[in-house]
């Protein structure tokens, strides 16, 4: 990976380095009952979502992902946050994650800005796979990969437990084209 951030953007969004500014902004986002319903992290103080922007920060330093702020290129507004961890150079993959707040879904915003990060994560990184792994309850989250053309390549039965109950993951992947 690059050791300087680069700002990706598309017709409508600029993806860019997080900034200090914005833990007000994911803690809004990552408390928010509809976002995390299926997401896997949620908190509950600003004091707490610091250890978000901390885990942000150091997915660039120690090279294993990199994630961006997705915001408006009309007026700067925060959107939501995509990216990519677990990052493996020796196999060639990482993961995905994305989320938007909620007045912003439906819009085609994670059509429009999947190919920017799959496309850097391709040609800069060098990956081969990306994955996704998607609680089975999340409906519109699967079309949106399917959409994209992410290969559904099965369900892990009951993987994880979240709020005391089990949940199964479903696994998607987009390789490389070559």
């Amino acid at each position: 990976m690059n050791s300087t951030f680069p700002a990706l953007e598309s017709e409508r969004v600029i993806l860019r380095q997080f900034a200090d500014s914005d833990l007000e902004n994911v803690f809004r986002g990552l408390s928010h009952p509809d976002i995390i319903k299926y997401y896997g992290i949620s908190f509950n103080s600003m004091e707490a979502t610091k250890e978000q922007m901390t885990w942000f920060a150091d997915l660039e330093k120690n090279k294993t992902g990199i994630w961006w702020a997705i915001c408006s290129k009309e007026d700067g507004r925060f959107l939501g946050a995509g990216g990519l961890n677990n990052i493996s150079k020796v196999n060639k993959k990482a993961e995905i994650g994305f989320w938007l707040m909620p007045e912003n879904w439906g819009k085609g915003l994670m059509s429009e800005v999947m190919p920017l990060i799959l496309n850097y994560a391709f040609t800069n990184i060098g990956l081969h796979r990306i994955e996704g792994f998607v609680e089975t309850e999340n409906v519109n989250c699967k079309k949106a990969l399917a959409k994209l053309k992410f290969n559904w390549e099965g369900t892990m039965k009951d993987c994880e437990i979240k709020n005391g109950e089990f949940i199964s993951l479903d696994i998607y992947s987009k390789l490389v084209d070559k």
